[in-house]
């Protein structure tokens, strides 16, 4: 049996790092964290943290000195860095190889089209006027990406028709380096669906539930694991073709599959993550082992945990700012009014509109389960009136 990584490095210290500490406590792994900042989210409970920035060649490799394993909070470090760890002599899960997939939408499309995988119809498109010539050729509206730098719906725009074609332009030199602009035909979904998978070194993997997804402008609001209305063959269909992806990419940690699902029940893939996912976040309360032990049960490799469901239905709500300042001062109250809900914070200041927290509400009826995690959320986000 190999030697399981003891030490694992985290890059980024947002809140999916805060709650891989968590997660690495029972475990008896050590984290390390190499923050943005020295009060972020992550950077509040673990102990041994470097504030330093992760474009920085030097200050990555001597952040990962020391390390067994590096693994990440986000998609963001350059692939270059990541090489040079490897050559280096330290792990990087998910590896440069697999990583990149997740940080070009560009080089994402063009493998998935070689595995067959279905997507929404697309082209790179260097300027305003090829993007023009897309449209016309499938359709208006046309949903226009930025290749790199975009996330929780920024980087993102929906044209409706050629007038518009100049705005996903506007700016792209410093965006992000090496993006360009792709054009997609727009899919009209019913409705959107995560298929949430881990994969160890060796290849050993597991498939969680797949979770229907509620968006709102591009941010991820709540989910409803398992998704209604799937037939048993549809969630296997899925969930086979959430791990080839992953075996395929090499893809060592989480991967999450987002999808497009159309009324007629057929799927497309929308994007791909390599990192704990927010439409896993129900697994902390709602399955055998959370995504997040998961992640650091693969990168350190360790044999994987159940992704069996606890509950018969977990709803998750994210808390986005809101009117509500005091945070404990709501979750006192949430605590009081439903004892079997379950809270995370994220130890972040409230800004209107960011995501501070979320709520996870188990049971039965998938009516009663979503009232009271939206109830929940609500309180935290001060609208409880509503």
């Amino acid at each position: 049996m190999r030697t399981p990584a003891a030490t694992v490095g985290v890059i980024g210290g947002g809140q999916l790092a805060r709650m891989m500490h968590a997660a690495s406590i029972g475990l008896g792994l050590r984290l390390r964290l190499l923050a943005e900042g020295p009060d972020v989210s992550a950077a509040q409970v673990v102990r041994d943290v470097t504030v330093g920035d992760y474009t920085d060649p030097a200050t990555v490799a001597a952040f990962a000195d020391g390390c067994d394993v590096v693994t990440f909070d986000h998609e963001h470090v350059p692939t270059r860095i990541l090489h040079d760890l490897e050559t280096a002599g330290i792990a990087v899960r998910p590896g440069p190889e697999a990583l990149v997939h997740a940080q070009d939408k560009a080089v994402m499309r063009a493998r998935l089209r070689e595995l067959g995988v279905p997507c929404p119809v697309n082209e790179v498109v260097p300027d305003a006027a090829a993007l023009v010539t897309f449209g016309d050729a499938h359709g208006w509206p046309v949903i226009a990406k930025t290749s790199r730098g975009g996330y929780d719906g920024k980087g993102v725009w929906k044209l409706d028709g050629p007038e518009q074609a100049g705005v996903p332009f506007e700016g792209l030199d410093g965006l992000r380096a090496n993006a360009v602009v792709i054009a997609e035909e727009y899919i009209d979904f019913t409705r959107e669906l995560s298929a949430l998978v881990v994969r160890r070194p060796g290849g050993q993997a597991v498939a969680y539930p797949i979770s229907e997804t509620v968006q709102t402008d591009g941010i991820c609001t709540a989910t409803t694991t398992p998704a209604p209305g799937l037939r048993p063959d549809q969630v296997r269909d899925l969930q086979a073709m959430a791990l080839r992806i992953a075996q395929e990419l090499g893809v060592v940690g989480v991967l999450a599959v987002e999808l497009m699902q159309r009324a007629d029940g057929s799927v497309v893939v929308n994007e791909l993550a390599m990192r704990p996912h927010n439409t896993g976040h129900w697994s902390i309360d709602g399955a055998v082992t959370s995504q997040f032990e998961n992640h650091l049960r693969a990168v350190a490799d360790l044999p994987l945990g159940s992704a069996a469901l606890r509950a018969p239905v977990s709803v998750m709500v994210n808390v986005l700012g809101g009117s509500r300042t005091d945070l404990l001062g709501g979750l006192a109250e949430v605590l009081a009014a439903d004892r079997a809900v379950k809270v995370q914070l994220y130890g972040k200041d409230v800004v209107p509109g960011r995501k501070v927290g979320h709520v996870t509400a188990l049971g039965e009826d998938v009516g009663d389960v979503t009232e009271r995690a939206w109830r929940a959320a609500r309180m935290l986000m001060g609208d409880d009136d509503e």
